[in-house]
C-alpha cells in the first residue's frame, strides 16, 4: 500500500527532540532549527519532549502531522503526585542520593554519578524522587555529606537555609527522569543539561542511541550564569558539580556529538567527549528565503535581532552605539526581538542604560517583528554583541540578507563570518563602536562585505545541507547502533569532524 504524500515512511527511524525552553514552546534561533529539522522530513516520524517552566506554556509553532505528540514536562510547576518510599525502597534511595551527592562533591567519587544518577531515574519513573527530595531525609543526606572531613565546602559552613536551598534546586532541575522517555528509535538532544535527562534514561534502558546537538555550551553558560547568581558557595557547589558531571556523563553516552561550530567541539573534547564521536555540523538557511535586503537606510542606523536576554549582552552594545553617537550625532540603533518572560527586569535595565548615556531617544525596542528580514533591512550594518553563542541565525541570517555585520567573537562566530565581517572581543564597546564606525563610514566596503557573504553562505551554510546531514545521521544512527551506544563507520552527510 503506497505511503501518503506527507506521511512518515513506515521503515524511517522515529526520532524523539529533547529540547529545553525552546521548540515548540518559543521563539528564537534553536527552535527555528528545531522547526526547520522537523518540516524538512516529513518522512520520518517524530515525538517531542519539551521541558518547560511551568508547563502552561502555549505551543508557539506550527506542529506538522508527522510530529505524533508533544509532551511538556515542567520544571517549575506544582510537583507531580507521587507516593514516599518505605523499608528497604528508601534505605536504597537514601543510599543512591548519598552517592549523588558525594560525586557532586568530593572530585574522588565522581565515577559514582551515572550509577546514582540511573538508581535516582528508577525512583522517579515510580513516583518516588519528587517526595523524597521534598522531605527531610533529603535534607539530612545533604547536610552530613558536606560535613564530612575533606569536602571543599566544609569550610564555609553550610547552613539548613543552604541545604534547602540546594535541594529544592535539584528537586527542579532531576524532574525531567520522571518524563516518558523513548523506548526506541533515536533520542536527539538539541541542547545540554536537563533535557538530555530522559535520552539517558533511554540509553540506559533500552539501548536507544542518544544524539547531542549543543549550539551553545550549556555548561559554560550555567557557569556564566551562576557567577553573579544569588546563592552561596555551597550551592554553587553542588548546582554547578551537577551540571558538570551531568555534561560528563552525556559526552560519555551519547552515539554520536554534532556540535554547531569547532568551538564547542573543544569544550566537548575536554569534557570527555571523544574525538571520533563528534562531528560538527553547521546550522543552515535557505538563501531564497533570506534575499538580499535591498537599499540601505539613509541614516546611520545599527540593527540587531535576538532575544533580550543577559546573554546577549545589550547593555555592551548600548555602550559602544553611544561612542558611535559621539562622531554620527544622527546615528540610531533599533533592537528587535522579544523580551522572555521574566527578563523584563533586564529590558528595562537596558532602557535605564540608554536613557542615563543620553541616547534614550535613539536606542529604540521594537519588540518582536513579524518578518526578520525587516530587522536586518532596518540597519547599515547588522550587529551581534552576545558573550556565548553557538553558531547564531540571526548572523547566517543577516549574511544571506546581504548585510555586512558586527560580531563578537563567541562560539562559531569566526566560523560563520570567515573575512566577510568584522569581529570584536566581547565586552569591549570600545573595539565594537570602532567596528561599527570603520563600517558606517565606507559605503563601498559594506556593500563588497555584503555581497562576499551572502555568497559564502550560499556556499556553506544552507538549509538543505543541513536536514540532509542530519537524515543521514538518523539513519545511521538506528541502522548502526550496536547496542553498546557506539556508531561505527565513516563520517556521513555534510559534516566535518
Amino acid at each position: 500500500m503506497p505511503v501518503p504524500p506527507g506521511a512518515p515512511h513506515p521503515g524511517a527511524p522515529r526520532v524523539t527532540l529533547l529540547t529545553e525552553g525552546t521548540y515548540p514552546h518559543s521563539h528564537g534561533g534553536v527552535s527555528v532549527w528545531c522547526d526547520q529539522l522537523v518540516t524538512g522530513m516529513p518522512d520520518l516520524s517524530f515525538d517531542v519532549l519539551a521541558v518547560t517552566g511551568t508547563g502552561r506554556e502555549p505551543v508557539v509553532w506550527d506542529i506538522p502531522a508527522h510530529v505524533r505528540r508533544v509532551v511538556s514536562v515542567p520544571m517549575w510547576g506544582p510537583a507531580a503526585p507521587g507516593r514516599p518510599s518505605r523499608g528497604r525502597e528508601r534505605d536504597r534511595l537514601r543510599t543512591a542520593y548519598e552517592r549523588f551527592l558525594t560525586a557532586l562533591l568530593d572530585p574522588g567519587a565522581e565515577e559514582g554519578f551515572g550509577p546514582a544518577l540511573y538508581e535516582l531515574a528508577r525512583a522517579a519513573a515510580d513516583g518516588r524522587l519528587g517526595p523524597f527530595l521534598r522531605g527531610d531525609a533529603a535534607l539530612g543526606v545533604l547536610t552530613a555529606v558536606w560535613r564530612r572531613p575533606g569536602i571543599a565546602v566544609r569550610e564555609a559552613r553550610p547552613t539548613l537555609h543552604d541545604a534547602v536551598t540546594a535541594t529544592g534546586l535539584l528537586e527542579h532541575a532531576l524532574r525531567p527522569l520522571a518524563a516518558p522517555y523513548p523506548r526506541d528509535g533515536v533520542a536527539h538532544a538539541v541542547s545540554g543539561g536537563v533535557a538530555v535527562l530522559p535520552g539517558l534514561v533511554a540509553r540506559e534502558r533500552h539501548g536507544v542511541p542518544l544524539l547531542l546537538t549543543e549550539h551553545g555550551v550549556y555548561l559554560r553558560e550555567r557557569y556564566l550564569g551562576y557567577r553573579t547568581a544569588p546563592y552561596s558557595r555551597p550551592v554553587k557547589a553542588v548546582i554547578l558539580g551537577f551540571f558538570r558531571l551531568l555534561a560528563e556523563e552525556t559526552y560519555r553516552r551519547a552515539a554520536l556529538i554534532t556540535p554547531g561550530n569547532r568551538y564547542n567541539r573543544l569544550w566537548e573534547e575536554r569534557g570527555g567527549a571523544a574525538p571520533e564521536a563528534i562531528r560538527t555540523v553547521y546550522n543552515g538557511v535557505d538563501p531564497a528565503a533570506f534575499p538580499p535586503a535591498g537599499p540601505e537606510p539613509a541614516d546611520a542606523v545599527l540593527s540587531w535581532a535576538g532575544r533580550v536576554d543577559p546573554i546577549k549582552d545589550l547593555e555592551t552594545l548600548i555602550r559602544a552605539f553611544a561612542l558611535v553617537r559621539a562622531e554620527l550625532p544622527a546615528a540610531r540603533l533599533r533592537l528587535f526581538g522579544g523580551t522572555p518572560r521574566g527578563g523584563e527586569g533586564y529590558r528595562e535595565r537596558c532602557a535605564a542604560l540608554a536613557a542615563e548615556l543620553g541616547h534614550g531617544d535613539a536606542v529604540v525596542f521594537e519588540g518582536r517583528v513579524d518578518d526578520i528580514k525587516d530587522a536586518y533591512a532596518a540597519g547599515n550594518v547588522v550587529m551581534l554583541s552576545s558573550i556565548s553563542e553557538g553558531f547564531p541565525f540571526t548572523l547566517i541570517e543577516a549574511m544571506s540578507c546581504g548585510r555586512a555585520t558586527v560580531s563578537t567573537d563567541v562560539g562559531g562566530v569566526r566560523e560563520a563570518v570567515g573575512d566577510t565581517g568584522l569581529v570584536v572581543p566581547p565586552r569591549d564597546p570600545a573595539a565594537m563602536a570602532g567596528a561599527a564606525l570603520e563600517l558606517l563610514r565606507d559605503a563601498g566596503r559594506r556593500r563588497s562585505m555584503g555581497e562576499a557573504a551572502r555568497l559564502r553562505v550560499i556556499e556553506q551554510f544552507t538549509l538543505r545541507q543541513t536536514i540532509d546531514t542530519f537524515r543521514s545521521v538518523y539513519l545511521e544512527l538506528s541502522a548502526a547502533e550496536d547496542g553498546s551506544g557506539a556508531v561505527t563507520g565513516a563520517p556521513v552527510g555534510r559534516a566535518t569532524g
